[in-house]
């Protein structure tokens, strides 16, 4: 049986390009479809920083069943 990791799963990785845009919108990262090598590596860290805390945040809100 091989392993998949979520990333490889389409539907996955769809969501989380999803995600990273929403979060992106929400700090104000001017994040766009393509190159983005114009951000810096504080803009782009925020992202994946922040996209992070919002899915430990939301599993521990499951794990409490709240």
């Amino acid at each position: 049986m091989s392993s998949r990791n979520s990333a490889e799963i389409p539907e996955a990785k769809e969501a989380l390009n999803r995600f990273k845009y929403e979060v992106a919108n929400e700090l104000g990262v001017p994040l766009k479809q393509g190159y983005n090598g114009d951000l810096t590596s504080k803009q782009n860290g925020s992202v994946g920083g922040y996209m992070v805390k919002k899915m430990i945040a939301d599993a521990e809100k499951r794990m409490s069943g709240k």
